[in-house]
């Protein structure tokens, strides 16, 4: 399982993960219980419930570099271009705009 932190400007906003059965994004107690809390996105409403899907959500694909940057990323870090949470993950911890993704590496202890 491959896991990431969501912060909306700086700030802690949720989880991505993707595990054989897809994608899975949940927004933290914390952030949603916050007076000015705002969604990551439109498309992802804040909510309890998890977001799932099969596909990486259109919002996170859509922060993924195109063209001639993304063939940068792929020759150096040796990325897969349909890998898309591997492209999210090395690509987009400093994002333009308010939206950052942080990859989490689990302890195998």
């Amino acid at each position: 399982m491959r896991k990431a932190a969501i912060k909306r400007n700086a700030q802690l906003a949720g989880w991505l993960t993707q595990d054989e059965h897809g994608y899975r994004f949940v927004y933290d107690k914390a952030f949603l219980a916050l007076p000015d809390a705002r969604p990551v996105s439109l498309t992802l409403p804040l909510q309890e419930a998890p977001y799932t899907s099969n596909v990486l959500f259109p919002f996170f694909d859509g922060l993924i570099p195109e063209g001639w940057l993304l063939a940068i990323a792929e020759k150096n870090w040796k990325l897969n271009s349909r890998d898309r949470m591997g492209l999210l993950l090395a690509c987009c911890k400093d994002c333009i705009g308010a939206v950052s993704v942080e990859e989490i590496k689990e302890d195998n202890l």
